[in-house]
């Protein structure tokens, strides 16, 4: 499914202790909420934080590999939404290191929204990040 224009990208990093093991998972939707892509992948042990940094990383390489102009991006992390709107500084290092590679993936498009939603509506990225721990962590 090549050059879709616009898409809605959903992104969930979960870490089982601080750190701990850990996986990403992403789903994209077209604008009327077929899905497109549905992945998750463990990533070893490390953060939440970087584990959220991952998925979102994952999830715009995806969709630039689609050919995508625009998108929404839907994260239940505040601290990721905030930092990415500029609205938190990134004070670690190593965040630092992946808030730059994010920004440099966004010049790829168009036009993007990142947006702040609540757990409860990342269900579907939630189960695939927990999926790929249970699958990949024994």
């Amino acid at each position: 499914m090549k050059d879709q224009q616009e898409l809605d990208l959903y992104v969930d990093g979960a870490s089982r202790g601080n750190p701990g093991k850990a996986g990403i998972g992403i789903v994209i939707k077209d604008r009327e909420g077929r899905k497109v892509v549905e992945k998750g992948r463990y990533i070893g042990e490390t953060t939440n934080n970087v584990a959220e940094y991952s998925a979102l990383i994952s999830g715009i390489q995806e969709v630039l590999r689609l050919g995508t102009k625009k998108v929404r991006i839907f994260s239940d992390s505040q601290l990721l939404v905030r930092q990415l709107k500029g609205e938190y500084r990134v004070r670690k290092a190593h965040l630092q290191r992946l808030h730059s590679r994010v920004s440099r993936l966004l010049q790829g498009l168009e036009g993007y929204d990142i947006i702040y939603i609540p757990r409860e509506e990342n269900k579907e990225a939630d189960r695939l990040a927990n999926k790929a721990i249970d699958r990949l962590a024994r």
